[in-house]
């Protein structure tokens, strides 16, 4: 039974199973009626993560959504000959799919990840990640000062409880809207039992889980990210690890700066580390020992917010 609310509960969405959860836990207690969500497209995202968007709003809000399952199904994945054909079908998708899904916000500003390192002529890293900052977090504030007050709008992240410390910085950079964290509240669940109740449900695991990334973000790439996780990368999507080594070196050449993605440590002085040097010392039995498998690294895009 929901909770009777005069406010109106908007659901940051990232495609990950923790803001799923987070949107069936605030439906529950609000109803679907009350409840928003609010998708910021990075367009580099993985097939998967998009059908797995459909899926479970279709479900939680109780409705069809026959254009937009059909498109998704027809997307081209990320790559250098497709990716303009890919963000043609992400806009549409995402323009269908708001008409089909009610209280359904997916947004994208016509640029992914590359475009913005291109364009400020400053690669991301662990440090500094304007790709978050321009096309997740600016855009998802535009639309929600546009179409939200702060006096009767709440916000939820999918922040859960083994996550807690992450918490406050989301409250400082929303307000005066108020933030909530509905996953760091009793009964504390895992990815695991996220997993079970989607097997129940007969929704198809988006596939990035089940092939050892941590989060199902940006297509299993993250400048975030560390060496282990660039290597699981060239392991289990080796064609996308190419597209993103390619892009690395393109942006390089054309901007004339040597910086990387990644860092390496020796002696206790660090060196940057191309991708393509990630992948030759991968390739190279007597340096693959050098690599930092364990550094896995992870996103933020709502937590840390400039």
């Amino acid at each position: 039974m929901s909770d009777i609310t005069t406010d109106r509960h908007v659901v940051f969405l990232s495609g990950g199973l923790g803001s799923w959860a987070t949107l069936r836990r605030v439906i529950e207690r609000y109803g679907a009626e009350n409840t928003y969500a609010l998708f910021t497209d990075t367009l580099i995202e993985d097939k998967t993560l998009y059908k797995f968007l459909i899926d479970t709003l279709t479900l939680e809000f109780g409705v069809e959504a026959p254009e937009s399952t059909k498109l998704v199904n027809e997307l081209v994945d990320t790559s250098y000959e497709t990716q303009d054909e890919r963000k043609r079908q992400l806009t549409e998708l995402a323009e269908i799919a708001e008409r089909e899904i009610p209280r359904f916000y997916w947004r994208n500003d016509g640029r992914d990840v590359w475009d913005i390192f291109f364009e400020e002529e400053m690669l991301g890293n662990s440090r500094l990640a304007r790709c978050s900052h321009v096309i997740k977090q600016d855009l998802a504030r535009s639309i929600v000062d546009e179409y939200f007050d702060p006096n009767d709008t709440v916000l939820y992240l999918g922040i859960d409880w083994t996550e807690i410390h992450r918490t406050e910085a989301p409250k400082r950079n929303w307000a005066p809207y108020k933030v909530k964290f509905p996953m760091c509240e009793e009964p504390y669940l895992t990815n695991i039992d996220h997993i079970k109740e989607l097997e129940r449900l007969g929704i198809d695991i988006p596939r990035l889980y089940t092939k050892g990334f941590a989060h199902n973000n940006c297509g299993g790439f993250c400048v975030r990210a560390g060496q282990g996780h660039f290597i699981n990368l060239l392991e289990q999507l080796p064609e996308l690890f190419d597209y993103h080594e390619r892009k690395e070196q393109e942006w390089q050449a054309t901007t004339r700066k040597d910086y990387t993605i990644l860092r390496k440590q020796r002696d206790g002085v660090r060196y940057r580390y191309s991708l393509k040097e990630l992948r030759q010392d991968y390739e190279d039995e007597n340096k693959r020992g050098q690599i930092e498998f364990t550094d896995i690294g992870g996103c933020g895009c709502f937590v840390d917010y400039k």
